[in-house]
């Protein structure tokens, strides 16, 4: 990218004063070469907004987008990647040269890379708490990973189970527990999934998407069990790399 004007990059989402991408794209742009670019958050309380704010920052060049818009957010684009068609969920933004938008999912790829490292061979079935925009990048991942999955629900239909179904025979074959819901975020950070916690064992993996706090209550409900646990930020610094990659490519 060559600094001719000024770039403008943002995250798009709900309540997202807390949010890790202003802050680590700032850091970014500390640097000579990106002092041209700048990155806001775009707070709007209704998906409804999300078309106006689109046609109203013509100078945008890429968005984060997160919860609760990753789905919502859809419509409002000109394209979207095969990965993010697919998983039928976008967290990138991408304009391209000729003034398009293009939605990609990086969140698959964070999930991926910060999973990695942790997997074992007996984790040979996933729990999945969750059904929004996170999950289905989720899902797409164990699918990628060859690994089948339960989904849990608060209603347990369209394929899923509810929560009220999962019993201490579900816990044990399924040692990876991934959380993808928003519950436990701060400020809330007494909530959490509603499954049964006495049933974790040495041999689980509990991940939760959530960062903020670093030890949500789910987490800290399972390592109370033996579990290894793992927040959301390694996999949120994944996917903000991946998007840093997509938006360079506009313009090399």
């Amino acid at each position: 990218m060559t600094p001719s004007s000024e770039k403008r990059f943002g995250l798009l989402g709900r309540n997202i004063d807390y949010s890790f991408s202003r802050g680590y794209f700032a850091q970014k742009f500390e640097a000579p070469l990106w002092q041209h670019c700048r990155y806001d958050n775009y707070d709007l309380p209704e998906a409804s907004h999300i078309k106006t704010l689109l046609q109203t920052q013509p100078q945008l060049n890429g968005l984060n987008v997160t919860v609760p818009y990753k789905e919502a957010v859809i419509p409002f684009l000109d394209n979207l990647d095969p990965i993010a068609r697919q998983i039928g969920a976008v967290n990138t933004i991408q304009w391209l040269p000729d003034g398009t938008t293009l939605g990609h999912n990086t969140d698959w790829y964070g999930f991926y890379k910060a999973l990695e490292p942790y997997l074992a061979s007996h984790h040979q079935r996933a729990l999945v708490l969750g059904t929004g925009g996170a999950a289905k990048a989720i899902l797409y991942t164990l699918q990628h990973l060859r690994i089948p999955y339960t989904v849990v629900s608060r209603s347990g239909d369209e394929g899923t189970i509810a929560y009220t179904d999962i019993t201490p025979e579900i816990m044990i074959a399924h040692p990876l527990v991934i959380q993808c819901t928003p519950l436990g975020t701060y400020p809330d950070v007494a909530a959490c999934p509603p499954i049964p916690y006495a049933h974790f064992t040495p041999l689980h993996l509990a991940f939760d998407l959530v960062y903020n706090p670093p030890k949500t209550r789910f987490l800290t409900l399972a390592e109370a069990k033996g579990a290894t646990i793992e927040n959301g930020y390694s996999m949120l610094v994944h996917q903000a790399e991946k998007a840093w990659e997509i938006w360079n490519n506009t313009f090399v």
